[in-house]
């Protein structure tokens, strides 16, 4: 659970943050421009470590890659409980990348116009872990005992489905977990735990749900075959809709950030703006972080 731990004059002091990352370029855009196959990893990296002051108890980045074919995997998760989890983490994700890129067949490489040999980028999207267009980072502020992989951030509600998949992160406390646990249970849901972080992973996860499965009722009754079906999903899910659902009676201070296996993502604040955000999009990328910096 994420709770307040109050300043001596009163005020919510920092506790947790996360950086969402959306690049809107395709891969080798990056490469010409900033010469590696890791920009998005490398800028998200630099986002948690400027927000370092907001929690070191644990470390946490996911990624997703668009528009996958079935068979390859889209989604990659990656936690750290070390001393330094921030560096831990990176160091070990920056790892897999640069290494799963070293191992590129000979197909998949070429020499770029200054006469140096280079990892095609649509390969390095395809098999290297978390170079997607997508990314969601965590450091955790603890307050209980258990200081576990478990308790940090991205949590993750996977599927068969894209549409399905669901991975958040974010700085929260909500005040009436018991009241969401009871509505849970009424549309016949079985928690694991009490806890905000399963609250609100199951109350998205359960208007994702619907969501989709409205969407494949109104396509299949239309007559579109399964995969035309999905296709129609990623397309016209509303997003917006399923969180005003979701949070209709939700009590409490909270930022949460979120991504869908398609590539969807969003960000949402508690009515009254206790939690801190901050945006900022160009025509490279958009992102969303705990701090300004």
């Amino acid at each position: 659970m994420n709770k307040d731990p109050l300043t001596d004059d009163g005020e919510i002091g920092h506790e947790c943050g996360f950086a969402l990352l959306r690049l809107l370029k395709p891969p080798e855009y990056y490469l010409e421009k900033y010469g590696t196959l890791q920009f998005g990893l490398n800028r998200m990296y630099l986002m948690m470590e400027k927000q370092r002051n907001r929690g070191q108890d644990g470390a946490g980045v996911a990624s997703v890659k668009l528009d996958m074919p079935p068979g390859s995997k889209y989604i990659h998760c990656e936690k750290s409980v070390a001393a330094d989890c921030i560096k831990d983490l990176f160091g070990r994700v920056q790892a897999q990348a640069a290494d799963c890129i070293k191992k590129a067949p000979s197909a998949a490489r070429y020499t770029n116009a200054d006469g140096k040999e280079s990892v095609d980028p649509g390969w390095v999207k395809e098999y290297a872990p978390f170079c997607g267009e997508a990314l969601l980072a965590h450091v955790r502020y603890g307050t209980d005992s258990e200081n576990s992989i478990d308790r940090c951030h991205p949590v993750t509600r996977e599927s068969n489905w894209m549409t399905r998949n669901l991975i958040l992160a974010g700085n929260f406390n909500i005040t009436n977990n018991e009241d969401l646990f009871s509505s849970l249970v009424q549309v016949g849901q079985h928690p694991r735990e009490l806890s905000d972080t399963v609250m609100l992973l199951e109350r998205i996860g359960h208007y994702v749900d619907k969501e989709n499965n409205d969407l494949y009722v109104r396509y299949s009754s239309a007559g579109d075959n399964p995969q035309t079906c999905f296709s129609l999903i990623a397309e016209n899910l509303n997003v917006a809709r399923i969180l005003r659902r979701a949070s209709t009676d939700w009590d409490g201070g909270y930022c949460i950030a979120g991504l869908l296996g398609h590539g969807d993502a969003f960000v949402l604040r508690d009515p009254s703006g206790i939690r801190p955000a901050f945006y900022y999009a160009d025509e490279e990328f958009a992102v969303v972080a705990s701090e300004a910096p």
